[in-house]
Parts: C-alpha cells; structure tokens; sequence
C-alpha cells in the first residue's frame, strides 16, 4: 500500500508538466533577452573580458609540463584508467547484488552529495563518483607538474576549482535526484519559478547574473539594518561621517574613528542590534565616529588612493577635533579600509603627524605576499584588461568585485544558489548579511588601479617603495601600538598573510587570530558568540608555530580588544552628543551616502 503512495506520489501529472515546460521555455526566452539586451543597446557600458583566455594559456603551462615526459604523462593516465576500471567493477558488483566500497567518497562536510539517493541509487552514485575521480585526479596534475612556478600553479588551480564546481553532476537537472525528484512532485512548476527569478536577476545585473542570495524586500536600511542612533556631522564628495549617540554617562576620553572598506557598505559592523560592533562599542563607553563611502560613478574617476587618505581620513581627523577638542584618536580599519589606514599611518609618520596615536586592523594586508586567491585577478594582463575597461567608464562595476569574492568559495556562494533560487524555485530568506553582501559599490578607476598595482601586483607597500603624495612610505617607521586581527579561515585576507604584515610595523604589535572568516570571525557579538579567539607572544617565525602556542579563549575577542584599548587612553570624560553644538548635523544615521545602490 505505502509502496502504491510513494509511486504516485513520484509520478507527475504529465499534462501540467508539458504546460509547465513551455512557461519554463517562455520564461528561457526572457532570460535570454535580458541578457542580449545591452549588446544591443550601444550607449550600454563595455562588459569586462572573461577570464577564459587566461584560464586556457594556464592550462596550456600544465600541459606542456606533463606532455614534456611522455612516461610520466602515460603514468598519470594510467592512474585514471585503473579508477575507471576500479569504478566499473564496482558497479557490476552493485548490479550483481554485492555491497562493494565506493571507489570515491565525498568529504563529509560537502553538501552537494547529502541526499541519499547519491549513494542508494547506482546510477547517480556512479556519476558522483565519477565526477570525483575526474576532478580529484585533475588536482592531482596541477598539483604535480613540474617546472611549474607557483603564482602559475596557484592560477591553475583556481580556474580548475571553478571549473570543477561548475560541472559537479548536483548543478544539473537531469544528473540531480533531488532536482528530478522535486520537478516530479511539483511537476516543473519550480522551474517556471526559477527562470523568472533568473530573468529577474539578469536584468538587475543589466545582462550579467546578479545572483540571488538573500531577500531584499526583508531590510531597509535605517530600519531594520543599520540603527544604532547618530548624526551625520560632515559630508564631503567621498564621504559622510556618522557620529553616535552616546548610551553612557561618561566616555573614554579618546575618540574612536572606524575606517570601513569602501568595497561593501560600512554597515556590516551594524547589521542589527544583537551583531551591531558599532553598537557595542557606544554601549562600553567609546565616542565612535565612522566614514560612510561614497558608491563612486564617472564623477569621481580621478579620486586616488591619495584622494582617499585626504578627503577620508585626514578630512575626519580634522572633523572629530574640531567635535571633540582631541588631537588624538584611535583608529580601526577594515579590509581594505585597514590598507589605507597602515597607508596613512605611514604616511603620517613621514610627516610627524600624531593624531592617531593606536590602531586597529580588522582582516586587512600590509604585505600581499600571500593575499590568496584574489591575486589571481591581479596579473599584469588582468590589471590591464580591467585599467583600459574602467577608463571608458570611469569606474569598476561593484559587480565585478562581488562575482571575483563569490568565485573565491563557489560552493558556497555561487551554487547552492543556482540549484534552490533557479532549479528549486525557492526565494532565498532574508539574511541581513547576505543583503549586505550584495549591495556592493563601484570603485574608482583612479583608486582601485592605484591598489591592485601597488598593493597586489608589486606588493610596495611592503617594499618600502610606495609612493603618496611625493612621500615615500615605509611601514617601519609606524611607532604607534597596533592590534591585528585575523581570521582562522579567511579566503580575502589569509591569516598568513595578516600574520605576516604584522612584521611591517615598526611598534609593539597585539596579534589576535580569531575563528571563522573574513566576516564571521570579525562580527562575532557578545550576545551570541559563535567561535573563539587565540592571543599569544610576539610575531616570530610562521603562523603555524605561533599558534601552537597561542592561549585559546571561547567566545569572541571584542572584550578583549576593547581591554587593549582602554590600556591606551583610560581617561573618561562626560559623554559627547554628536556635533556638541560646535557642528550642525545634516542628518540622522546612517546618512545617505549608504542609500546609493549600484
């Protein structure tokens, strides 16, 4: 009887399946216009060139390595050959009534193969396995060619993970048994349901696939994202500057400036009150001031990394004495809004400027080394390719930066989200951090060509060869005493990489390494500490060692860092309201530089 349920269940009504199918072909056709429309429309921005080509002159490096031994070459072959042979064997036995061990297994924490149907099934679980040995073994030959630099091998197999996500049989309808199983049940009524969200997404990508990770009808900022109360104090053609409101009689006497990246919106450090750093840290007692960026257009093509350092930070310095009477302040800087802060720092030490007298640096490089796999995009023939794009439009797409962050964890970022948004037909929950994440802004030509050559390419920052203003910066001559933060598992900036950067410094430097990521491991509230942190000895020798003999502490590091602090400039003072009567406000928190959306 069960067995008569579930075979109903399983077969679908054929009728509404085909009508489904010609709205899904309809809804295709949509899609396919979203996408042709702005290579017709010729006032429609270039679209940047794909990194195909370069993929392919990687791959070609690869090959060439192996095919210059033909005995290797056979061998690695050979290697394939026996899994395949192994694979088959073991698919006869299955067929023969026999339980015999996969010849390829999973890693448990890869969710693309948790249904079970990829292992009960023999068909499905032979293209699984399959596909494992494939890519498992074209690991394998990017890992072992020889005469191989390592910047190429590391290109290599980045492109091969991209490649190898894509083609994993769980993004394809007809190699998924759950896919198959859910376009039965809901006899394609998913699919009509995905190709309009697809159609939808082109078009906001205006022809490029905007993908849909969050809902974006759940937030509004200002009301449900990004509330801790304030005022905008200042407002120049690169940023607001937000000051909040205090929730405590007394303050620390020295204010605090948070120098956000300009890549995201700075509200990721106020999400919602429960993750909200900003407001914790009004709650303990800091009068903190934060810059607000501007989403760049064509207007501000010429705004360097200089501009950047003048009209954001020292243009906020300028404003927070003029609010406050302090000369002094500490500083926090975030990701790349770290980068040019240590830039600024050095800057300032050139020219004798004290105003900053600590700094914070939350998952930000100095020394780009090991900067992981965004170097990738950072070749000469990329940086030149993106240089001549940007000069016709004045600035980079924000979408270039989120789809470039999304490739660096495409398992995780990119398809799961083509399988349950475009196959399943399941609108994404609303997710604070997910929204946030795509609401990127555009960068300056100016700017960003300035980082990547300086930065990622020629790594002169590190060098001592870096050049601001007619000044040339040295990291050493940075005396004030720095708290570096990075996270366990970053893929934007590696923990090596941090930790390293840390040797560039010139004063005491507290190095903290916390659990999770790029983003996780920073907003990790009190409230509900998810991972913990580790604190040590001195920045010597690799990270590895400093590690294993790093104090473990569960929970987050915030108390810890607001701790150090405090040991900096413990005087309090009566809370400041934001302006103090000595500067109007244009407005409330978070200002409107934050509403532009690219």
């Amino acid at each position: 009887m069960l067995e008569n349920e579930k075979a109903q269940a399983s077969t679908p009504d054929f009728e509404e399946l085909s009508r489904n199918m010609a709205r899904f072909i309809e809804g295709a056709g949509k899609a396919a216009a979203a996408y042709f429309k702005p290579l017709e429309d010729q006032t429609a921005k270039p679209r940047l060139p794909t990194e195909t080509e370069e993929a392919i002159k990687i791959f070609g490096h690869i090959a060439e390595s192996w095919m210059s031994d033909p005995h290797k070459s056979m061998e690695a072959q050979g290697r394939l050959g026996v899994q395949f042979f192994e694979l088959w064997a073991s698919a006869l036995k299955r067929a023969q009534g026999e339980s015999p061990e996969p010849v390829a297994k999973p890693d448990p924490r890869d969710n693309r193969f948790q249904d079970p149907e990829w292992s009960a099934n023999p068909i499905f679980d032979f293209l699984k396995q399959a596909y494992l040995i494939i890519s498992r073994w074209a690991e394998e030959m990017v890992d072992g060619a020889e005469g191989i630099d390592e910047q190429t091998r590391h290109r290599a197999q980045f492109y091969l993970r991209q490649i190898s996500s894509a083609l994993s049989p769980s993004n394809f309808l007809l190699t998924n048994p759950e896919l198959i199983r859910e376009t039965f049940r809901q006899n394609g009524a998913n699919l009509v349901r995905g190709i309009t969200m697809l159609a939808e997404d082109i078009e906001a990508g205006a022809g490029e696939l905007r993908i849909r990770q969050s809902d974006p009808t759940g937030f509004k900022i200002g009301v449900n994202i990004a509330t801790t109360p304030g005022k905008v104090i200042f407002r120049n053609e690169l940023m607001e500057l937000i000051q909040y409101s205090p929730t405590t009689d007394e303050v620390l006497k020295r204010p605090l400036l948070i120098v956000p990246p300009w890549i995201n919106k700075f509200y990721i450090l106020d999400l919602n009150p429960e993750k909200s750093f900003i407001r914790w840290a009004v709650s303990q007692g800091l009068t903190v001031f934060c810059i607000s960026w501007v989403n760049p257009d064509a207007q501000h093509a010429d705004k360097s990394f200089e501009h950047y350092m003048h009209e954001g930070i020292f243009a906020a310095l300028d404003v927070i004495q003029e609010a406050t009477g302090e000369k002094k302040v500490t500083a926090i800087g975030y990701c790349v809004g770290g980068t040019l802060l240590a830039t600024t720092l050095a800057y300032m030490a050139a020219k004798r400027d004290k105003r900053i007298d600590s700094a914070t640096f939350f998952t930000a490089q100095v020394d780009f080394t090991f900067a992981g796999d965004l170097k990738v995009f950072a070749g000469e023939t990329q940086i030149k390719s993106l240089e001549a794009s940007m000069k016709m439009r004045g600035y980079l797409e924000g979408s270039q930066m989120a789809n470039a962050f999304n490739m660096l964890r495409p398992n995780d970022l990119i398809w799961p989200y083509v399988i349950n948004v475009y196959m399943k037909g399941h609108a994404p929950f609303p997710f604070d951090l997910l929204y946030w994440n795509s609401d990127s802004t555009r960068m300056p030509a100016a700017n960003h060509a300035f980082y990547l050559r300086n930065c990622y390419l020629e790594n002169k920052l590190a060098k001592g060869e870096m050049e601001v203003g007619g000044v040339k910066l040295g990291l050493k001559k940075i005396k004030i005493p720095i708290f570096n933060l990075a996270t366990k598992e970053d893929h934007i900036a590696p923990a090596r990489s941090v930790f390293v950067g840390s040797k560039m410094f010139g004063g005491p430097v507290e190095f903290v390494l916390a659990g999770s990521g790029h983003i996780a491991g920073v907003v990790n509230p009190v409230s509900k500490p998810k991972y913990q942190f580790w604190t040590g000895g001195p920045v010597e020798g690799e990270l590895a060692d400093w590690v294993q003999n790093a104090t473990e502490t569960p929970g987050t590091w915030w108390p810890y860092w607001l701790s150090w602090i405090k040991a900096q400039a413990p005087k309090m003072v009566p809370a400041r309201e934001p302006g103090g009567g000595k500067l109007p406000t244009l407005g409330n928190a978070p200002g409107t530089y934050v509403l532009m959306r690219s």
